[in-house]
């Protein structure tokens, strides 16, 4: 078994930072809330009542956003992924998900905070491949800028990028916070 760096603690007081900047979301996360309260390890991937993801909203001067393509999944989505043992911090994750998933290099990309600008739960389906149930993603959502363009995508997981409006984004309440922080 892997140890990863990301901890409960961090997981908790991530999202209670979160929660104090957002307190109209505190009933939707009370369920993740209980989860840590009772013991369940978020960063680690084999927890399918639910697990801490990480995730980029890559924005270009113009405030158009980064979308991918993702294999698995067949969806355009924003990039992201699973923690990993080298990650010590949920942003630093969502930094890496970044820069493997489109070949940004790290220095290309500034972090507008070290708080995430959205939380969203999810669900996952079934993947009998990998042996893995239907369960859930909690993704911790961290706004970057960059001046950059897509590299080299991560063949194993992307197969397209795209720059769209931030108007483009499914999520109302994303949206909105994203067209804040790009003014």
């Amino acid at each position: 078994m892997i140890d990863l760096a990301i901890t409960a603690d961090h997981i908790r007081t991530t999202l209670h930072g979160y929660l104090d900047e957002h307190p109209e979301e505190k009933l939707a996360f009370a369920p993740i809330l209980d989860l840590l309260d009772d013991g369940a390890d978020l960063a680690s991937r084999k927890e399918f009542r639910g697990h801490a993801t990480a995730g980029a909203i890559l924005a270009r001067p113009d405030g158009r956003i980064l979308h991918i393509h993702h294999l698995a999944l067949d969806n355009w989505l924003l990039p992201g992924g699973h923690l990993e043992a080298q990650d010590d911090t949920l942003l630093e994750a969502a930094l890496r998900e970044l820069t493997e998933e489109t070949g940004i290099p790290v220095e290309a990309v500034s972090a507008a905070e070290d708080r995430p600008v959205h939380i969203d739960v999810h669900s996952i389906p079934a993947n009998d491949a990998k042996g893995e149930p239907a369960h859930q993603h909690i993704d911790f959502r961290f706004f970057f800028r960059t001046t950059a363009t897509v590299h080299q995508l991560q063949a194993e997981e992307v197969d397209d990028a795209a720059w769209r409006d931030a108007e483009a984004l499914a999520d109302e309440r994303l949206r909105r916070r994203v067209a804040a922080a790009i003014r």
